[in-house]
């Protein structure tokens, strides 16, 4: 009654001295679409999301169906054993989807880095190596085929690229050059292709395997170089890109090489060193952050499968790619969710990493 009486006396003393205010209705912001979709989502949902798998067979069975709909993965990857041809490979990416059932779109990615590492060659013709494209020295030429790879892919549902390859030198046919300002330059201006066409990409393998002497599918390397090499050579590309770009546009896929200088004792690929400490902090990355395969022998030798998840989480990795076994994207899943349920991963550190999966897949609608 007090405050009610003050209001109508200073109403009548500006009515008093001329003037007329009109109350105005407070205008709340809309809605923030991610926040509404988090708030909206179980715990179980939201680990899934953090989890993008492979799995076998040309059309939908019950086996995808049941991961799908009892983990609530949020991205499959797509291999030669899936694709047969360019309409049987649409439906099948078109059935999943729908089976999915999931406000935000499954990630669908590839593996179509052009020359050696193409899917589906036969239908779908591959871009030259990068190796050839960096060789030929015409930087435009890394746009052009990046453009082309996004319509290549988007034409049987694919919606993300696991390339361009950012290492410098693989001593392979990977990557653009052994020169890192020309691989910087190269890889940008690949950036500019899928961004030009709204497609997502992936710059890979944080922090640079090309000092690596070993295959990562087989053995970990390790790598000796200092923290100043590392920073003037592997880490330039990955820089360029991350400054120039809008980071929720693209991922990057963190590799299992191990680097004496940044974390002596984990691979990348569990290292908060190397996932927080560098590519957060000091590299100001604020988007998605994926594993390599987690079945590779660089890091499923080393590492039980029951911790492999919560030490990827835990280190800063928002997806964790496993790309073959039914039973380990389970054992992944469950110990992730298990970690939060007993207050070693928090909540709010799953809704982070959530909150930047489903900002890239915004560019999906």
């Amino acid at each position: 009654m007090k405050n009610f009486l003050v209001l109508i006396i200073a109403a009548i003393i500006c009515a008093g001295c001329g003037e007329v205010r009109e109350l105005k209705a407070e205008v709340l912001p809309p809605p923030d679409p991610i926040e509404e979709q988090l708030n909206s989502m179980t715990l179980a949902e939201k680990v899934g999301q953090m989890i993008m798998i492979g799995f076998y067979g040309t059309e939908l069975n019950d086996d995808i169906r049941y991961s799908l709909d009892n983990f609530h993965f949020g991205g499959v990857i797509l291999f030669d054993r899936n694709m047969e041809n360019l309409a049987q490979t649409k439906r099948l990416v078109d059935d999943i989807q729908a089976v999915a059932n999931q406000k935000f779109p499954l990630f669908v990615a590839l593996d179509e880095e052009g020359g050696r590492v193409a899917r589906g060659r036969n239908f779908l013709p591959p871009a030259p190596a990068q190796a050839d494209i960096g060789f030929d020295g015409d930087i435009s030429a890394a746009t052009y085929w990046a453009k082309y790879n996004a319509e290549l892919l988007r034409s049987v549902g694919v919606n993300i690229n696991f390339a361009p390859v950012a290492d410098v030198g693989s001593n392979d046919t990977r990557s653009f050059s052994d020169n890192p300002q020309l691989v910087a330059e190269f890889v940008n201006a690949a950036a500019q292709g899928y961004e030009s066409e709204n497609f997502l990409y992936t710059l890979k393998h944080f922090p640079g395997i090309g000092k690596g002497t070993l295959d990562s599918h087989v053995e970990v390397s390790t790598i000796d170089a200092d923290k100043t090499t590392l920073y003037a050579e592997e880490l330039l590309p990955f820089k360029k890109i991350i400054d120039a770009h809008d980071n929720s546009r693209f991922m990057i896929m963190v590799g299992h090489l191990k680097y004496d200088a940044l974390d002596p004792v984990n691979s990348a690929s569990l290292s908060p060193a190397v996932m927080t400490e560098l590519l957060r902090n000091e590299m100001n990355f604020g988007g998605v952050v994926i594993t390599d395969d987690l079945e590779m022998g660089a890091i499923k030798k080393h590492v039980d499968l029951s911790t492999l998840g919560v030490q990827t989480i835990s280190a800063g990795g928002d997806i964790a790619l496993v790309c073959h076994d039914y039973e380990s994207q389970q054992i992944i899943y469950n110990s992730i969710l298990d970690a939060v349920k007993r207050g070693e991963i928090s909540e709010e550190r799953i809704n982070e990493s959530v909150r930047r999966i489903l900002k890239l897949k915004q560019h999906l609608q």
